[in-house]
């Protein structure tokens, strides 16, 4: 028989794959640590700066705001109802920060120009924007009519439109800036049933875009942001059509569980990260990154895929039994989270 060498025989491939695995999160924690050093610099240099949020009253917009104000940026809400902007004042002077906050309808231009031009005469030049204002409106698309879909493009597409053009010259001139949109996965993958609201985050998304590539090398950065459902008690403030009962106990149940929606103030503090580290994009959480993944691969069976999610939805003419329980005790439970949500994020119809 042969001698035995006394060496193993064991495979070097696993040793070799674990450390590979190691050398990997190394790199990622370094990447981390420089990062966490490079926001650090910029929140420090943005201390005192002003930071504008459109639609900055309520759910994402109010959350963003109270991010902002905690990375010691003076914080402008604006929004169309103004015991709304009192209300969100109110809620961050309780948890020590300041909001200040203006009137204002994004969908008109003339009053966004006025709007710019007050707070930097007042606080100082606009280094931070923050387009969030928007309509959700939702309903399959024979109930919706022409107004709806104008509704949305004026205050979702016009606004941040408007917003962008309005800060845009100071920011050129002084070679800085930081301007955001809050698009949607629904900017990118339509959904069915939010076919306004699809619309306008696809165009709002085309021009951010288009204004990034545009203002390369310039210090003006775009971020344009593609969340998925996210607990802002969003179902609280939107416009329903059609079966208005279905419609709005299949989208409150969507926006409200937890694993499907995001927190909304985990979700404010990763955009503002990205927002001042000058990202291009963000896509939260996970299931965007891969809906988007498998959308630009196969475009054609994601849309088979939403039309089978749609077969489930409401009907013209009334939908699914299974949806038809807003009065019943199950729309309380799997809303819980939502309702929640919509009460610490001073949603209208909250209560």
């Amino acid at each position: 028989m042969p001698e035995s060498s006394g060496r193993s025989t064991r495979s070097p491939r696993p040793l070799a794959a674990l450390g590979a695995l190691g050398a990997a999160a190394a790199a990622v924690g370094a990447a981390r640590v420089l990062q966490d050093a490079r926001l650090h610099a910029v929140s420090t240099e943005l201390t005192g700066a002003v930071a504008l949020v459109a639609g900055g009253s309520r759910g994402l917009g109010l959350a963003i705001c109270e991010e902002l104000a905690g990375r010691g940026l003076r914080v402008v809400a604006c929004a169309r109802d103004a015991e709304e902007l009192t209300r969100a004042a109110d809620q961050l002077r309780a948890h020590g920060h300041e909001l200040h906050t203006r009137v204002c309808d994004v969908s008109d231009p003339t009053g966004v120009a006025e709007l710019v031009a007050d707070v930097e005469r007042r606080l100082g030049p606009v280094e931070v924007l923050v387009s969030v204002a928007g309509i959700i409106t939702v309903g399959l698309v024979e109930s919706l009519t022409l107004q709806d879909f104008e509704a949305n493009m004026a205050v979702t597409f016009w606004g941040g439109f408007h917003l962008s053009q309005a800060v845009l010259p100071g920011m050129r001139e002084r070679g800085r800036g930081h301007i955001a949109t809050i698009a949607s996965i629904g900017g990118r993958i339509a959904p069915p049933h939010l076919l306004p609201y699809a619309a306008a985050k696809f165009a709002s998304v085309g021009y951010h875009e288009g204004l990034r590539a545009e203002l390369t090398g310039t210090g003006v950065q775009v971020t344009t942001v593609f969340p998925g459902l996210m607990r802002t008690g969003s179902h609280a403030a939107a416009q329903f059509s059609g079966d208005k009962s279905a419609e709005y106990s299949w989208f409150a149940t969507a926006a409200s569980l937890p694993g499907l929606a995001m927190d909304a103030r985990r979700a404010a503090a990763r955009i503002v990260r990205a927002i001042l580290l000058g990202r291009p994009e963000v896509q939260l959480p996970l299931y965007t990154h891969l809906a988007t993944r498998v959308h630009g691969l196969a475009p054609a069976t994601t849309t088979r895929f939403l039309g089978l999610v749609n077969a489930l939805l409401p009907g013209a003419e009334g939908g699914p039994g299974w949806l038809r329980y807003r009065r019943s005790g199950w729309l309380q439970r799997l809303t819980a989270p939502g309702q929640r949500a919509a009460r610490q994020l001073n949603q209208r119809g909250a209560a």
